[in-house]
């Protein structure tokens, strides 16, 4: 059976919990799931079917992700990487970059006023316009020719890691690279990997 998470803890340290028990990282379908089943009060307990559901579980989460992330790291107790896919707990490094550039999504997150704004019609054209991008190709373009690998006939995921690895070492900023180009590398690797696990 599993045990609640302790209700006097807000999201974030709720989160925090979970991805201290878990350091591999977790999807955040993983993580929503873990809240259902230890009985967090602070997430919808409805059926995830309902797109406006969907919206506000996935909102109030990442929330509380981005609020624990920059929490985390004025502490230096920690930094998280946040990420549909996998959300991982990773030791503070001093002298990393990674909060210090605009950060787009955290900005959007962070803002509750979204959350209150957005309706049962705005999700629908949210999913409509991300359709008919999913469905041009054109992220997993952009993606490919980021890996300089739009030009490869035959591609696997194998590939796709191995480039991965190749473009993070060289582009890492302990290496002298860029934070924001390692975080396009980032964000093409979660694109590429939808298309080819």
């Amino acid at each position: 059976m599993t045990a609640d998470l302790n209700p006097d803890l807000d999201l974030a340290e709720q989160l925090l919990e979970l991805l201290q028990a878990c350091p591999q990282g977790c999807s955040e379908y993983e993580l929503i799931q873990q809240l259902k089943a230890r009985h967090s009060t602070h997430i919808p307990h409805l059926p995830l079917t309902d797109r406006l559901v969907l919206f506000r579980t996935h909102f109030l989460l990442f929330n509380a992700l981005y609020r624990l992330r920059d929490q985390l790291w004025a502490e230096q107790r920690g930094h998280l990487q946040i990420s549909a896919l996998s959300t991982c707990l990773l030791p503070y490094q001093a002298g990393c970059a990674a909060l210090s550039e605009h950060d787009p999504l955290r900005d959007y997150y962070l803002d509750l006023q979204q959350l209150r704004d957005t309706s049962a019609d705005d999700v629908d054209q949210l999913m409509a316009s991300f359709w008919t991008r999913l469905q041009g190709g054109d992220e997993k373009r952009a993606a490919l020719e980021l890996f300089e690998l739009h030009k490869e006939s035959r591609l696997d995921l194998g590939t796709i890691k191995y480039r991965y690895r190749q473009l993070v070492s060289l582009h890492h900023p302990d290496r002298g690279g860029s934070t924001s180009r390692l975080q396009s590398i980032n964000q093409a690797m979660e694109i590429l990997q939808r298309y080819y696990e």
